[in-house]
């Protein structure tokens, strides 16, 4: 099995490569990404989360986070257009099914080079929290004419 650094290089590559493919593909944006950095064991964010665990041969968490208006902009377009001004049942649904193209194309991705993941259904979590763990998150910060996200990852390679 490669390195810590390594693993987290090859997940960076993948989660990046998704992330911009689902946004293009999906929501017809350009996505940009700033410099990924560490966060430490604990991060606080925006309003809107879709949490998703990561098991197989690495294992952790995937948690893309935005604020409302990121949100209500990315249901929009993925509703045709039609303006959102609040998440109801229909644009939480569809904000989950957001963070699974991302967490379901970045598992394509590590397949392709050498991991294994599944992907835990995704879980939404609403409102500013900070969320913990006993790992590091690396931050991966994208912006698009949505808005900007934050994706959060805390991976290691499973031992067992």
């Amino acid at each position: 099995m490669p390195s810590s650094t390594a693993i987290e290089k090859t997940c960076v590559a993948a989660i990046t490569n998704a992330a911009a493919a689902v946004v293009n593909d999906h929501l017809g944006m350009d996505a940009s990404f700033a410099v990924p950095y560490q966060s430490g064991s604990q991060f606080q964010s925006f309003d809107v989360s879709v949490v998703m665990g990561i098991n197989g041969t690495l294992e952790g968490q995937m948690i893309c986070s935005m604020e409302n208006k990121t949100a209500l902009s990315v249901v929009s377009t993925m509703m045709g257009g039609m303006e959102m001004t609040a998440l109801g049942d229909m644009g939480w649904s569809a904000i989950q099914e957001f963070g699974n193209w991302i967490a379901g194309k970045t598992a394509a991705e590590l397949a392709e080079s050498v991991e294994s993941i599944d992907i835990s259904p995704p879980m939404v979590n609403e409102g500013v929290s900070v969320f913990r763990m006993e790992g590091t998150f690396i931050t991966l910060p994208l912006r698009s004419a949505a808005g900007q996200f934050s994706i959060h990852i805390s991976i290691k390679e499973n031992i067992s």
